[in-house]
């Protein structure tokens, strides 16, 4: 008698010391079965289809997700490769793809979307597996997507308007007999709650990819794990000891904002309401005072670093420690000042004009920097936009500057181990060592090394260049001294 799929997997976390358990108002949760340590891999696991984040400006190759030397699939004019090995590899799951994509005109081929592709390729890779065409594995099968959670009951009408369009077009894609409209919107919910964004060494996304067996692991606002991508595989680490009988639990959203925001984007996309140590905390002191720190305003007095909260009498905010009250028409002059050189900055292409368009960034970060608290995260996503635009047009010392502006708000805002801070201390070292400050290059490259091994671990060519990079540091800091 052939085992269950479901008792396959089971055998299969087993044997990775892993389990799965069915916890109340959670469902399916991933535990431990022994201990792990910073940095140990729990899980790995293929895609069971992924497609590359192609856009009007910007295609990657359908295999390796590479952009460079790309040529169009000359099928069907939607797909692009690097070269044969990666068309090769493809062409099993592609073939039955390039014949439907093919039978559309080329002005319906424009609203074939990531996601859309997505979708194509889960029922032809289901087809091909169902026909033995494609190989059926215990992490490799459409039985774990059917295990997934759609939240269908929850969504709004305007949504499941939306998904029964898009459930439409893929239906004249595919032109199956079989399949049911109502399945492929009850699949897009699904995509919705359950896929995940490939990104590469950095955090820059790539692509989309349904990974069944690492949705089991469920959300919390302080994980204990964290999900990274090595090409297109998808690998869970440990950020902290991880106790035997532990759940194991990633982010699914940025958790750098309030319990408020991250609560809002949970139930926007998710459509669940978390209950980590950090939302149970909500309306507490603590909470009240990260809310007003992270999303709040800055003390009139320029010297003081504490929180403000809103004056009883609704004359303004008022500092929790010298007592100082910003009156409500001093906050909305200068937010009407932002609101104005931003949509100045919105309508200037950036493209045409850098600089104009970095001194017009400048202008609003002067202005943030006046209303909110220094560990405000709006203001740190005008210093990150800023950094970037700085790298671009190669203004090493003022990107410096900022990247060193970020960082101290990175580690308020982040868990220690967290890989942006250690990309920040990467960026911020490799700036360093280009201005000749080797001594403080080495230090910025050791504390991005010493965070990354957690989350990247060693053996990736993105951790073997930054080690490299770190040697290089040293040798060269070790000449500097021995020459005084």
């Amino acid at each position: 008698m052939e085992a269950s799929p479901m008792a396959d997997l089971e055998m299969f976390l087993q044997d990775r010391c892993l389990s799965v358990l069915n916890l109340p108002e959670k469902g399916r949760s991933l535990f431990t079965t022994r201990d792990f340590r910073p940095g140990e891999v729990i899980l790995s696991q293929k895609p069971y289809i992924c497609v590359p984040n192609n856009t009007s400006s910007e295609s990657r190759c359908d295999g390796c997700f590479k952009t460079n030397n790309l040529k169009r699939c000359s099928g069907c004019q939607v797909v692009w490769y690097c070269g044969s090995s990666c068309q090769k590899s493809e062409w099993k799951l592609h073939r039955d793809e390039c014949k439907a994509l093919s039978r559309l005109d080329k002005e319906k081929r424009k609203f074939v979307t990531p996601t859309i592709r997505l979708m194509v390729k889960l029922y032809i890779k289901r087809n091909l597996q169902n026909e033995k065409v494609l190989p059926i594995t215990t992490t490799d099968n459409y039985s774990l997507v059917d295990a997934l959670v759609s939240h269908m009951s929850e969504i709004d009408e305007k949504q499941m308007l939306l998904y029964a369009q898009m459930a439409n077009l893929v239906n004249l894609i595919l032109q199956f007999p079989t399949v049911d409209l109502r399945e492929i919107a009850e699949n897009f919910s699904k995509f919705s709650c359950n896929a995940h964004t490939i990104c590469d060494s950095e955090l820059r996304p790539q692509g989309i990819g349904l990974f069944p067996f690492v949705s089991i692991i469920n959300h919390s606002c302080s994980p204990n794990a964290i999900l990274v991508f090595e090409d297109q595989m998808a690998v869970v680490r440990a950020m902290d000891n991880i106790l035997k009988d532990s759940e194991i639990t990633i982010s699914y959203i940025e958790t750098a904002g309030s319990t408020l925001t991250r609560q809002k984007s949970l139930r926007e996309q998710y459509l669940f309401h978390c209950h980590c140590a950090r939302c149970n905390n909500v309306g507490k002191p603590d909470d009240i005072e990260e809310s007003a720190i992270l999303e709040g305003y800055r003390c009139a007095n320029e010297k003081c670093t504490d929180f403000l909260l809103r004056d009883p009498e609704e004359k303004g905010f008022v500092c929790q420690k010298c007592l100082l009250l910003r009156s409500k028409e001093e906050v909305k002059k200068i937010a009407s000042d932002i609101k104005r050189v931003s949509e100045k900055a919105l309508a200037s292409p950036s493209e045409e004009d850098k600089q104009a368009s970095i001194e017009l960034h400048k202008t609003i970060e002067k202005l943030q920097f006046k209303l909110y608290h220094s560990f405000s995260i709006t203001l740190m996503r005008t210093r990150e936009k800023l950094l970037k635009m700085l790298m671009d047009v190669e203004s090493w010392r003022e990107a410096l500057n900022y990247c060193r502006l970020i960082v101290p708000v990175y580690q308020r805002v982040y868990p220690a181990t967290h890989p942006l801070i250690g990309l920040q201390f990467y960026t911020q070292g490799k700036l360093e060592w280009l201005l000749g400050e080797t001594k403080e290059a080495v230090s910025s490259l050791t504390k991005a090394f010493d965070i990354l091994r957690i989350s990247h671990g060693t053996s990736t060519p993105f951790m073997k260049e930054l080690s490299a990079k770190l040697e290089e540091a040293r040798a060269e800091a070790s000449y500097i001294s021995s020459l005084h």
